[in-house]
């Protein structure tokens, strides 16, 4: 790249697909050719000059699609905001994070319920049902299930374009994981100062489990590692809480150092394992 444009060294490699042209590069150049209708000239000028049998399939395939895109209604145009937000998540995450803030207000509920009957009275948060905080137990592992839907291939119809995208792999999982976190973590805030939870108790986990999605994510699948995490967590810490009324060792002060070990640990394997999550296993 060399000023506000790309330079022609690398358009005329890109246009005759060298392979000298390092993987970096070419994202850059790919991303700038997104925003820059300069160098997409200048592009189809070198493809046409450099790669002949290019520019003729693109012609043929123009002209056998030219009729039918005549004869087709074009489709309304997208509002700013609208484009803007498909960058950040895809259609198939709104029900599940309507899910994931049902599940924090039925924790609440509960909690609400709990307290009000007694049933709270001894435990070591004052609030809660069985003794202990139901949004506290759930509020770590409810952002998960909002990274898991927004990069699962099954549940993503348009995963073919996503993939294909300059952008597609770790840049995009971050600007999703981003979107998940800002739509929760609000709500999840807002139950605990209504219940009595501080956000000191929850929030460390809830960061270090969702970075430890992401860092297994990139060897087994966000989707496989989400199941796997919260099922450990439901075994681990949910059930012995509710059964010994009081919250575990993980969700105490004295546990805040081993989370923040984890997300440590969890956001340095997922920059060094950064190129993994452009590849179609990190979708499953």
């Amino acid at each position: 790249m060399s000023g506000e444009h790309a330079s022609m060294r690398s358009i005329d490699g890109y246009a005759r697909g060298d392979a000298d042209l390092a993987a970096d590069e070419v994202w850059a150049l790919e991303a700038h050719l997104e925003a820059c209708r300069t160098c997409r000239d200048r592009l189809s000028a070198a493809v046409t000059a450099h790669a002949p049998a290019v520019t003729e399939l693109v012609g043929t395939v123009w002209s056998g699609l030219a009729p039918q895109l005549a004869s087709t209604a074009p489709m309304p145009r997208r509002r700013r905001w609208s484009s803007r937000l498909s960058g950040w998540m895809t259609p198939v995450m709104v029900p599940w994070l309507a899910m994931v803030v049902a599940v924090t207000l039925l924790a609440l509920l509960l909690d609400l319920v709990g307290t009000g009957s007694g049933i709270g009275i001894g435990s070591d948060d004052g609030s809660g049902f069985g003794g202990v905080s139901l949004v506290l137990l759930l509020a770590p592992v409810l952002p998960v299930l909002g990274v898991a839907a927004s990069w699962s291939r099954a549940l993503d119809p348009a995963y073919e374009l996503t993939a294909a995208t300059p952008r597609a792999g770790l840049y995009l999982v971050l600007r999703r994981t981003a979107s998940v976190l800002a739509v929760v973590v609000p709500v999840l805030l807002l139950c605990g100062w209504v219940t009595g939870v501080t956000a000191a108790q929850w929030l460390l986990p809830c960061l270090a489990l969702t970075s430890a999605t992401l860092a297994l994510g990139g060897v087994v699948g966000v989707s496989r590692a989400a199941a796997w995490l919260v099922a450990g967590w439901a075994a681990v810490v949910v059930a012995p809480s509710l059964a010994a009324g009081r919250t575990v060792f993980a969700l105490r002060a004295d546990g805040l150092p081993v989370w923040a070990l984890i997300l440590a640990l969890g956001t340095g394997v997922v920059l060094a394992r950064r190129g993994a999550y452009a590849e179609p296993g990190s979708r499953r």
